[in-house]
């Protein structure tokens, strides 16, 4: 998201609030339909002394704002009651729909504006949580977020899209999700397997100690400067870390910088973030598949090795 967005200004600067809903009505359909822009964002409803009560994100400002001014809208009490309250529009640009998600659940906690009032009261809405405490931070979506040792981000009012969001900004940050409890100092870890997520880079396999703690934590420190807005200053930060790195001739994390610089000016062109959503890989012990191996083939022990014979010598 730009840095420090401000809300977009109204055609006629120092125009009097409408008189009526009437006028608000048709003042509003009027500036969605010449002013916002059809890219993703925030827009906001005010009321007659300035207060945001109500936020939402769009990935088309323009349709999304626009739909609470047609008559299918007015028909629904919820929407009615906020129009019926509301006196003024606003907008916030946003670089992608992620950005847009981000940047709600932001505004709904600083402002908690009153036609929010479910996303921030009802516990049942998804968080985003990332733990504090461990070697290896790990990153997931939560429903009973902790009090202590972890960063929270949210709530977010749609888990399926948070789901997408996370799965996009996975293949960027490349954190890890699991569950395991990952110490640097343990060096057995040396000797895991990792998950399908290390084969297709949206891990870099801390639980094989392929990264440094400190490297990872390089990686959920430019997360979460992202996931609180700081999106330019990140990006900055990054190109010098890229420039630095290949002065150095460390080419790999150069190169490395580079793909991850790309993808992040790139996030706009995702498209719909339900569509990023994906089954969560697990990690499955070898043990137990090894103990069902002798359970199906009745063994009288539990197999420590598997032979494979080609047939064609046979």
């Amino acid at each position: 998201m730009a840095d420090a967005p401000e809300p977009a200004a109204d055609s006629a600067p120092g125009a009097p609030p409408p008189k009526t809903q009437v006028e608000f009505f048709l003042r509003a359909a009027e500036k969605v339909r010449t002013q916002f822009p059809d890219t993703p964002g925030v827009y906001l409803f005010q009321d007659q002394a300035g207060r945001v009560i109500y936020v939402g994100k769009a990935k088309n400002l323009r349709a999304r704002a626009g739909s609470y001014f047609l008559k299918a809208a007015a028909e629904d009490s919820r929407t009615a009651q906020l129009v019926t309250e509301a006196y003024d529009i606003d907008y916030m640009d946003a670089d992608s729909e992620v950005d847009a998600l981000l940047t709600e659940a932001r505004l709904v906690k600083d402002v908690q504006p009153k036609f929010n009032r479910d996303l921030r009261d009802d516990k049942s809405f998804p968080y985003l949580q990332i733990t504090t405490h461990e070697d290896f931070p790990r990153v997931e979506i939560t429903r009973e977020p902790r009090s202590t040792g972890v960063k929270l981000y949210g709530p977010f009012a749609n888990v399926g899209q948070l789901r997408g969001a996370l799965q996009v900004l996975q293949r960027v940050f490349q954190f890890r999700t699991c569950s395991l409890d990952i110490e640097e100092s343990d060096e057995r870890w040396r000797w895991f397997r990792p998950c399908l997520l290390a084969s297709i880079r949206q891990c870099t396999a801390p639980c094989n100690l392929r990264i440094s703690r400190d490297e990872y934590r390089k990686d959920i420190a430019r997360l979460r400067k992202f996931l609180e807005g700081n999106r330019q200053g990140l990006l900055k930060e990054m190109q010098a870390e890229m420039t630095a790195a290949a002065k150095n001739l460390r080419f790999e994390q150069a190169a490395r910088l580079r793909d991850e610089l790309k993808m992040l000016e790139s996030l706009g062109d995702r498209g719909d973030l339900e569509k990023h959503e994906q089954p969560e890989v697990f990690y499955q012990d070898p043990k137990k598949g090894l103990a069902g191996l002798r359970k199906v083939l009745k063994l009288s022990e539990t197999p420590r090795t598997i032979e494979g014979v080609d047939i064609a010598h046979l």
